[in-house]
């Protein structure tokens, strides 16, 4: 069996304790001591500057997971509100969209009101506004339905008007609607007379939202393509002297009656409301529950 020689070296000690380390522990101390002391005073001030710039890279790279990590949660944050933002403002907008369409729409009905107010005022008469509640779908017939009936006063054969001219009369009442027949409606006929020389005969329904038709004048009657039908005031359903049609064509037959064509003034086919017209002649029945009684009017429009 071998033995070492005194020669090898001994294996030195991982955790020496002599003498060096503790003056090297000593002496970092110290120096620890007199860097703060310095830097306390601040009598060196351009020590700290080399430190901090040697310092600095490292502290950027420790640092820049936790900023790398902030600008990802900034930038979710961000997109999320970004979306939140485009969304709500896309329905702000659609929303003021429809709300315009409907400005429109109310635009379009103050116009029409006030068209049938100064219709009002030019008829004289005791006038109330009925707004449309649908359309008779029966062939042949010309028949609205409007919201006013026999507990507003109105009644059977009563004059309706629109903001141009006449429109036609009511046919049926119920307590709480009416049915208006068209003045195009076949069954239909209106006294009229030609505005320019006072010209009178009857124009009847056709069918047809813009014609009438003049049957029974003679082929020799002085009726012109432009002329204005008033109504004559006949009969006593309408009153005097407001526009029915204008005369399209005029065409002589070889019988002795004329064939003669005319558009009504009224928009038909496009009224939503509606002027029921109460003559002098015509009381109105007292009902004490009546929301909205008629109106006399004067001649200028004053109640």
């Amino acid at each position: 069996m071998a033995v070492l020689s005194d020669e090898v070296p001994a294996i030195k000690r991982l955790f020496s304790t002599g003498h060096s380390l503790n003056l090297r522990l000593a002496t970092c101390v110290a120096a620890s001591l007199v860097l703060l002391a310095i830097e306390q005073h601040g009598s060196w001030p351009s020590l700290h500057t080399p430190f901090a710039v040697a310092v600095y890279p490292l502290q950027r790279l420790v640092s820049s997971p936790t900023r790398l990590l902030q600008q990802l949660a900034d930038y979710a944050s961000g997109y999320a509100e970004l979306v939140a933002e485009n969304r709500r403002l896309r329905e702000e907008a659609l929303i003021l969209k429809t709300r315009l369409l409907k400005f429109a729409a109310l635009e379009q009905e103050n116009i029409r009101l006030r068209g049938l107010l100064d219709t009002s005022f030019k008829v004289g008469e005791q006038v109330m506004i009925a707004e449309l509640l649908s359309i008779n779908l029966v062939p042949y017939e010309h028949v609205v339905v409007v919201n006013k009936g026999s507990r507003f006063g109105v009644h059977p054969g009563q004059a309706v008007f629109d903001a141009n001219g006449v429109v036609g009369q009511v046919l049926r009442v119920t307590p709480y609607s009416a049915e208006v027949m068209l003045i195009t409606d076949p069954n239909h006929a209106i006294p009229v007379q030609v505005n320019r020389n006072g010209l009178r005969t009857i124009a009847l329904g056709t069918g047809q939202t813009d014609r009438l038709a003049l049957p029974y004048l003679p082929s020799n009657a002085d009726v012109q393509a432009g002329d204005l039908l008033v109504t004559s005031g006949m009969g006593g359903v309408f009153p005097q002297g407001y526009p029915v049609a204008t005369v399209t064509a005029t065409a002589p037959q070889p019988s002795a009656l004329s064939k003669i064509s005319a558009v009504p003034v009224a928009h038909l086919d496009r009224n939503r409301e509606l002027l029921l017209v109460w003559s002098d002649s015509q009381p109105i029945p007292r009902i004490p529950d009546q929301p909205h009684p008629p109106r006399r009017l004067s001649a200028h429009g004053a109640p």
